[in-house]
């Protein structure tokens, strides 16, 4: 009885029985191969002859296909590893592949990548060194490209109701705007930038990337630090497919008074110090300590008589307690002694309280 065997294809040579391939082993003729025949022409690595690595020369951004990424590399060999690791290729066949790769800084835009692999293939232990040179161009993304042209969708105005905006609102509305913006773009939205803050007299102006940005901006702005804002909506242009586009003024009124201001809302009950503006007007009465709330909400603000801010009361000293509700002090501009209302927020034991005056009258005023 003669015996069954099987030959290479190529050199004719007797090759062991196979076994039966599995589903999704590869098959052709090279499966067919003898192992001399097999890795004659085998390559454990398939790899490019070059990589170009483009990289935004204003923010750092690593285009990779149609778009552009934010890698946060303080250098480009982590960038130039990443790479290579993609473009570089194991054969189908090898199987417990393990590959390291030592990178070699020629110079600020050139590395050369030498990568080391090994893999079992046809039960033998494979190995293969290849070399890959980066290099790193210099160019602008799109995001970098908008924001020096200057471009911009959406505005933010900021202002105040019937008063000029006191420097702490200034800056916390535009330190809520780039906190949020700040926010997005940590979170993956490379589109969202400031583009520019305009100051004027009435308060800054924030030019922003887009519409849906600087509503949100200006929803933030309102939440905490109260008021309202409209939308004025302007045609601009039509995009490719002829749909219009618009810029869009988001214009943001803050209340129409401020924290730390000391109004008389003349109901008969003295001055209040307002502490809170966002829904209804909040506030201390003076003369008592009591909690004050208006009966209005913000676009309705209460008709009251400007006195001054916590900033124009002054320390003065407290000569004597006369009793829970009168106590004497020195008037903080002629310093004569006056007697003046006891409020909740002065302590029994104080030597000095702040103290306002307006109109010869004197309020107490309690502290931060």
């Amino acid at each position: 009885m003669s015996e069954s065997r099987e030959f290479c294809p190529r050199c004719g040579d007797a090759v062991d029985e196979r076994r039966d391939p599995l589903p999704g082993d590869p098959g052709g003729r090279d499966a067919l191969l003898c192992d001399d025949c097999y890795f004659e022409d085998f390559d454990l690595v398939d790899a490019p002859d070059r990589i170009e690595v483009l990289v935004c020369s204003g923010c750092g951004a690593v285009r990779r296909g149609e778009s552009w990424r934010d890698v946060g590399a303080r250098d480009y060999t982590d960038v130039a590893v990443d790479e290579v690791a993609e473009r570089l290729g194991v054969h189908v066949d090898a199987t417990d592949v393990e590959w390291g790769v030592e990178p070699e800084q020629v110079d600020e835009n050139a590395i050369r990548m030498h990568c080391r692999f090994s893999g079992v293939v046809r039960g033998t232990l494979r190995s293969a060194e290849v070399t890959v040179p980066v290099k790193i161009s210099r160019g602008t993304c799109d995001r970098c490209g908008r924001i020096a042209g200057g471009y911009y969708a959406g505005i933010v105005q900021i202002r105040a109701d019937e008063r000029d905006l006191t420097p702490e609102e200034r800056a916390e509305a535009l330190s809520i705007a780039e906190s949020y913006v700040a926010r997005q773009e940590a979170d993956g939205d490379r589109e969202a930038f400031i583009t520019e803050v305009n100051e004027t007299d009435d308060g800054p102006d924030v030019m922003l990337s887009s519409n849906r940005l600087a509503q949100n901006v200006a929803t933030r702005i309102t939440e905490r630090l109260g008021g309202s804002f409209e939308s004025y909506p302007t045609l601009v242009t039509e995009d490719g497919d002829g749909n219009e586009v618009y810029r869009v003024t988001f214009a943001v009124r803050l209340p129409r008074y401020a924290e730390g201001e000391i109004l008389d809302p003349e109901d008969g009950d003295g001055p209040v110090l307002v502490t809170g503006v966002s829904g209804r007007l909040q506030g201390v009465r003076l003369a008592t300590g009591e909690a004050y709330a208006s009966d209005f909400e913000d676009a309705d603000a209460p008709d009251a008589t400007r006195l001054g801010t916590r900033d124009d009361a002054a320390e003065t000293t407290v000569v004597t307690v006369e009793d829970e509700n009168a106590i004497q002090v020195l008037d903080p501009s002629t310093y004569e002694a006056k007697t003046v209302p006891n409020p909740d927020f002065v302590d029994d034991d104080a030597e000095t309280v702040l103290a306002f005056e307006h109109g010869g009258a004197v309020h107490l005023v309690p502290e931060e």
